[in-house]
């Protein structure tokens, strides 16, 4: 099966499998807790616009990321909105739409 390429924001993939990997690499750069600095926002917003769940994920917007502890754990990005509400979403699920 051939690579397919995948633009996040500013950034360009050849392989989505790339694209898993550097959100891997910045989400272990940042502890529990932590909020995601605003050039990472930008492409995690790109990644989660490629979810196929982005509407409900994203509901009533996006106020900004953040890390938290995730099942067995793990700790993953949570979408934070304006409303007060957070939703875990799945770097894979992201870029391979799973």
């Amino acid at each position: 099966m051939p690579a397919k390429p995948i633009h996040l924001g500013p950034m360009y993939f050849k392989k989505r499998g790339d694209a898993v990997e550097y959100l891997k690499k910045m989400l272990h750069r940042y502890d529990v807790g932590d909020r995601v600095n605003s050039d990472d926002a930008v492409i995690l917003q790109a990644a989660l616009e490629h979810h196929p769940d982005s509407a409900a994920k994203i509901g009533c917007g996006i106020t900004d990321f953040s890390v938290r502890s995730a099942d067995y754990g793990t700790k993953c990005f949570w979408v934070n909105r304006p409303d007060g509400t957070t939703e875990k979403f799945s770097i894979t699920g992201s870029i391979h739409g799973k």
